[in-house]
């Protein structure tokens, strides 16, 4: 499951924080770690950035205020299946980010607290 040039994607090694936030600029998601911490105020900054979107890689979604989400509209997605391994995560990711390309919520691994007309199982 590649890439296969569907998406563009900015890779940066630094954590998610006030000092890297600006890179998500003019972007429609955001991949983060279990290590970046997504408090009221980041969900803010990302959402004034045009962030809708936040694919978290890991299973844990703990460092997200997923109420704060909720009330911006930012759609949640972990990486919840068994294969945790980097190659595991990064299908979970491009797999989330394919189905968020066509509109569709990313089923089991949809975290988002509001109701999603969408939703698969």
């Amino acid at each position: 499951m590649a890439n296969a040039k569907q998406h563009d994607l900015t890779l940066i090694s630094n954590g998610l924080n006030a000092e890297t936030q600006n890179y998500a600029r003019g972007k429609d998601a955001v991949v983060i770690s279990v290590s970046d911490i997504l408090d009221e105020s980041m969900l803010l900054n990302l959402k004034g950035l045009g962030i809708n979107k936040i694919m978290t890689r890991s299973k844990d979604t703990a460092h997200i205020d997923l109420v704060k989400a909720g009330d911006l509209n930012i759609q949640i997605a972990n990486a919840p299946f068994e294969d945790q391994s980097p190659k595991g995560l990064a299908e979970q990711t491009v797999r989330n980010l394919n189905l968020w390309g066509l509109e569709k919520c990313v089923g089991k691994a949809c975290c988002c607290l509001n109701d999603c007309a969408k939703k698969i199982k």
